[in-house]
């Protein structure tokens, strides 16, 4: 089985991740930076749920925010998505090296 010891760490993540409207500010994010007030207008949300949701995507490392005068600027975390690349390629190797065994076992019996 993989190494799933740090399968915690993913738990905030996959939880922010769930969030359609979380969703939607990581993909608009990914274009570059932008103030809370500008993600929800552009997503038709208010400015006070938009910045729950950035805090969530903030505690689960997908993004940071800076305070600029009056305004809070957020942009994307490139490496927030590391614990999860690494969780899956452990786990497709897992399944590759266990189908792999499993066929040359089927292939010795036929």
């Amino acid at each position: 089985m993989p190494d799933l010891a740090n399968k915690s760490d993913l738990d905030p993540i996959f939880a922010a991740l769930a969030e359609p409207n979380r969703r939607a500010i990581l993909e608009r994010l990914a274009q570059g930076a932008d103030t809370v007030e500008a993600i929800a207008e552009n997503l038709s949300m208010s400015t006070w749920n938009t910045l729950k949701h950035v805090r969530v995507l903030e505690a689960a490392g997908l993004v940071s925010t800076e305070k600029v005068g009056r305004k809070r600027i957020c942009r994307l975390e490139l490496g927030g998505l590391d614990p999860i690349t690494a969780w899956t390629v452990d786990l497709r190797a897992f399944w590759k090296s266990n189908l792999g065994r499993l066929e040359a076992h089927l292939n010795r019996h036929d």
